[in-house]
């Protein structure tokens, strides 16, 4: 069940990051999406959501690794 959840918590976030690639993709190529009337806030809400998104799993991923001693030693909380 840990597990399931721990998917659940990256799943989420990793579709965000996923959501503000599109749309900062789709701003490159003239790509209209979601009702947003300029390209330009098109591209700066993507790249918050793909900033979001990624900054959330690999914290994610850093906070567990740290947990598990998988860092170095300049990472680690007790130096």
């Amino acid at each position: 069940m840990k597990r399931f959840i721990a998917l659940m918590i990256i799943v989420i976030p990793g579709f965000l990051a996923i959501l503000g690639f599109k749309l900062m993709r789709d701003t490159i190529f003239g790509v209209y999406q979601f009702n947003i009337p300029t390209l330009w806030l098109q591209f700066l809400i993507g790249l918050v959501l793909f900033m979001i998104g990624l900054g959330f799993v690999a914290g994610f991923i850093f906070h567990r690794d740290r947990k598990r001693n998988k860092v170095q030693s300049k990472f680690k909380k007790g130096r």
